[in-house]
């Protein structure tokens, strides 16, 4: 919600992205915001937590707020229904089946550093077969380290 109403905000789109020292400062203000969650959430109340966490994801509305000026509402918008309908879909699966996928995380993570090796290298071979391959596979890494 904060992306799309900074994305019809001219004066909003101005400061942050007009601004590199606004821009920059919001990025590292949300990486703050995250190592501080992160090192800090078992000494934190409940009430702080929650108050990071609402502002970081403030934060990443703003700085995100670009997609709505680069993609269509409509591709936003199938994009976002796949990936709930997917992860609703793995969430059931989890739920209905008691199968707790932690134990894949270390061949995930390897597959993940794989995965990234071939998309860096498909840059140079513009490989269509490469591209969708590493598109697949990418979803099945997601959803796997995501369940």
């Amino acid at each position: 919600l904060i992306a799309w109403y900074v994305s019809q905000s001219d004066a909003l789109l101005s400061l942050v992205f007009g601004n590199q020292i606004v821009f920059f400062g919001l990025i590292i203000a949300e990486l703050a915001l995250v190592f501080g969650l992160s090192w800090g959430l078992t000494r934190m109340t409940a009430t702080m937590a929650t108050g990071a966490f609402l502002l970081y994801a403030a934060l990443n509305g703003v700085t995100m707020a670009f997609i709505f000026l680069v993609y269509t509402n409509e591709s936003i918008a199938s994009t976002f229904l796949v990936t709930a309908g997917t992860f609703g879909a793995i969430s059931m699966y989890g739920y209905t089946t008691k199968r707790d996928l932690t134990s894949w995380g270390t061949y995930l993570f390897m597959a993940l550093i794989g995965l990234i090796l071939a998309s860096l290298v498909n840059i140079f071979l513009q490989s269509s077969a490469i591209y969708w391959i590493t598109t697949y596979a990418g979803v099945l890494i997601f959803v796997g380290l995501t369940a």
